[in-house]
């Protein structure tokens, strides 16, 4: 039986993924942070998998659950994710999403060598080139996360290149579900437009409704993840839908499902801007169509009605369905 570690495994793509190892017959285990215990954070972790404290920012509990565990293989989808939120707190964000990268590696090397090795690394590392990008597109990130990822990101390609480690990185664009939390924009959308409509609010409060972004499902992108490991060299892929969507469009769909004219409920709040905006993200996945033989199956609007049907149906208090 392969044995799998997650790292984050209470996040949105970490419970889509053990869900997705346990199917294909895996040992899976979970690392997740001392704070995100309750009931909210474990609700969709599958059952069958087991959970072990730990942290990026702290490298013995790393090297003590490497070292126990010896695991076939390790996602590492574990990080401070909100990128707004890092502006504000942009040591913490280096400290987990970048250095904390580097003390996995580093556990790996000493303890497991021969585990393989997923990075999440993420579109925020482009910054503002022409779309669309791809793998060999310079990467000048405007945000601390996209920094953060983006020196996690070259680290795995040193312990990869200097210690013959299996590292692969996923440079994986906006991917959403129902199971992201309410702090990001697609989530935010959705969910104001259920409340609205049923009559628990009146407004929804949004940033820049320019930004484009390639949004895809997030099921389909753990699948992309764990066909990277199957490979028999280690490689960096872009996975996308090669379709660039507004935020204005996805508030437009999204309160066309409810039966609602956005203009009438959306304001702008400037201080949801970022100091620096990225513009225009756009995947040319077509390494990852190729190689891996992977294409994502749900299209951006088939994503955004998976989002509002789901906000119909989550009438589960929380709590309920967790071990």
């Amino acid at each position: 039986m392969t044995k799998a570690l997650v790292l984050g495994v209470t996040g949105q793509d970490g419970s889509y993924l053990a869900e997705l190892l346990l199917s294909r017959g895996y040992e899976v285990h979970g690392m997740l942070r001392r704070t995100a215990q309750y009931p909210e954070n474990l609700k969709y972790v599958p059952k069958d998998a087991t959970l072990h404290f730990g942290d990026l920012t702290t490298e013995h509990h790393l090297c003590s659950l490497i070292h126990e565990l010896k695991p076939d293989e390790i996602y590492n989808l574990a990080s401070q994710s909100d990128v707004r939120l890092s502006f504000d707190v942009p040591e913490y964000t280096g400290d987990v999403t970048g250095l904390g990268v580097t003390r996995l590696l580093e556990a790996v090397r000493k303890f497991s060598p021969n585990s393989k090795v997923y990075q999440a690394s993420s579109s925020e590392m482009f910054g503002n080139p022409p779309p669309p990008q791809n793998e060999t597109s310079p990467m000048r990130p405007n945000s601390p996360y996209g920094a953060a990822k983006l020196y996690a990101h070259n680290m795995c390609h040193i312990y990869r290149e200097s210690y013959g480690m299996f590292v692969a990185c996923g440079i994986l664009f906006n991917h959403e579900s129902p199971r992201r939390g309410k702090n990001f924009v697609t989530r935010k959308i959705t969910s104001a437009a259920h409340e609205i409509k049923a009559g628990k609010r009146n407004d929804l409060y949004l940033g820049n409704l320019e930004a484009k972004r390639d949004w895809g499902y997030a099921p389909d992108y753990v699948k992309a993840m764990w066909l990277m490991l199957q490979q028999p060299e280690p490689d960096d892929f872009v996975a996308g839908t090669g379709e660039a969507h507004s935020v204005q469009e996805f508030a437009e769909e999204a309160f066309s499902l409810v039966g609602l004219d956005w203009q009438e409920y959306v304001k702008i709040d400037p201080n949801l801007y970022r100091p620096v905006e990225v513009n225009h993200l756009l995947a040319d996945a077509s390494k990852a169509y190729r190689v891996l033989g992977w294409k994502p199956a749900v299209t951006f609007r088939e994503l955004v009605k998976i989002m509002w049907e789901a906000e119909q149906a989550d009438t589960t208090p929380l709590g309920e369905e967790v071990r």
